[in-house]
């Protein structure tokens, strides 16, 4: 196992202080609400006797409760913050099994409240979709579109702006996590038989997946979620944020070219070679390609997502040519876990801690003012991660004056942030890791350099065109 570079470790330290740092703000915030209700509890028995000590106790009752949920909350975030449980093998997805569980087994929700907090609308879709990308995997079609494009890029500049424009658009109707994950070793292959730098084509792997995949509400899981709490129409949200992410793309291939001119700025043209020949399973690319375009065209038409892409999965998995356990490999079940399990650990919190006075104070910040809205979201994105973010902002963003446009301002915000560090999605998590194992190292300051500016930039065009 290669050890982390010196750069990796300073841009890690500064992601667990910050996350060190919330974690501090909020626990003094819960032992401040406990302080408060032994104080309370004290004042009742001195003032009145006896006569309310049923009510002392039942207000220590509930701020122990109080005290538990935000405990649990805190673990399980920072757990899904960090990717592991320091000395322990728990990663994201058994960090929210444990915290879901622990609001069930402490009190805090009741078991049947639990099951009402899973939001089966975004787990449904997520299934569909990645039986969907499974199929159009295995069938051979991402290489063939990689074969497309490597015989018409002519120049370093023309490659560069395919796969962005490839990475980006794959992203906005398909799960931009799966898209990184086939095209990153496609991509490497390509530059080191080229002889080119790969870093800046690695570079626009990941960054033009998350821009791209703010597009529309099947382009990531925060953006299926934002879907479901919404019931925004595909074709609405699409139309509102389809030029943020066009006008993120052109940016994506402006700021990589500015920053290694020597490989785009020159000359020199791509040498051509004979591809090496590639097995296709042409029939199944049909059918999945032919069902996709169904699904695309059914979300467009105003049919509910979840249930189009269940469907579209399911005809999927009805073929001679692909195995079903194959297509089960390519499922990414632990983050269907990872879903549910937050699903149920907000919920415990909102039910203890966010009431209406609080929802009240924070809605003295005017969350309805994109600009204001997109900081705090970005902001919560790099500290958590966009999906738990999400669900964080979830009761505030339901008494907004426009809740439409607060949850499309999230959806762009959340996205795009994570673009702002190698760690602020799992997108690039992904890309980094594949790249690696095939030789090519993406650093933390490497990726820093482009995408910090690219995601402020971004995001202030999202917010002033919302």
């Amino acid at each position: 196992m290669d050890r982390p570079s010196a750069s990796q470790k300073s841009g890690l330290a500064t992601a667990l202080l910050a996350v060190a740092l919330v974690t501090l703000g909020a626990l003094l915030y819960a032992v401040s609400i406990w302080i408060i209700g032994e104080i309370a509890q004290w004042s009742l028995r001195s003032l009145a006797g006896d006569k309310y000590a049923g009510a002392g106790a039942l207000v220590t009752w509930a701020n122990g409760k109080t005290l538990l949920a935000i405990l649990v909350f805190l673990g399980t975030y920072l757990v899904v913050a960090i990717g592991r449980f320091p000395g322990l093998r728990l990663d994201r997805a058994g960090a929210a099994l444990v915290g879901a569980s622990l609001m069930v087994g402490l009190g805090v929700l009741p078991l049947e409240e639990a099951y009402r907090a899973v939001d089966f609308d975004t787990i449904t879709l997520l299934l569909g979709m990645m039986i969907v990308v499974a199929n159009l995997c295995l069938s051979g079609f991402f290489r063939l579109v990689s074969d497309w494009v490597v015989a018409r890029a002519s120049h370093p500049l023309a490659l560069l702006i395919a796969i962005v424009l490839v990475s980006g658009s794959l992203s906005a109707f398909l799960v931009n996590d799966t898209i990184c994950l086939v095209m990153t070793p496609l991509v490497v292959e390509l530059v080191k038989r080229l002889k080119r730098d790969p870093i800046p084509y690695v570079l626009a792997i990941p960054l033009a997946s998350n821009i791209g995949s703010a597009a529309t509400i099947t382009g990531n899981p925060q953006n299926m979620m934002i879907g479901a709490f919404s019931h925004i129409p595909y074709g609405t949200f699409a139309g509102a944020l389809w030029p943020v992410a066009l006008f993120g793309l052109l940016l994506c291939v402006l700021f990589l070219t500015l920053a290694y001119r020597r490989e785009f700025l020159t000359r020199e043209r791509l040498p051509s070679f004979d591809s090496a020949p590639r097995r296709y399973h042409g029939a199944l690319i049909a059918k999945s390609v032919a069902v996709t375009l169904v699904m695309m065209a059914l979300f467009f038409n105003g049919q509910p997502v979840a249930k189009v892409a269940i469907v579209g999965g399911a005809i999927l998995l009805l073929t001679r040519k692909v195995k079903a356990d194959k297509v089960y490999q390519e499922i990414d079940w632990p983050l269907l876990l990872m879903f549910v399990g937050l699903f149920i650990v907000v919920s415990g919190l909102e039910k203890t801690v966010v009431t209406p006075d609080v929802v009240a104070a924070v809605g003295r910040f005017d969350l309805g003012a994109p600009f204001v809205l997109s900081a705090i979201t970005a902001g919560l994105s790099n500290i958590v991660s966009n999906v738990p973010a999400v669900l964080v902002l979830k009761p505030f963003i339901a008494g907004a004056g426009d809740p439409e446009r607060s949850w499309l301002v999230v959806a762009m915000a959340s996205t795009l942030a994570g673009n702002f560090t190698l760690l602020g999605s799992v997108a690039n998590l992904i890309v980094a890791q594949r790249a690696r194992t095939q030789g090519v190292e993406i650093g933390f300051w490497t990726y820093f350099k482009i995408g910090a500016p690219l995601t402020v930039a971004t995001i202030i065009f999202g917010a002033w065109w919302l």
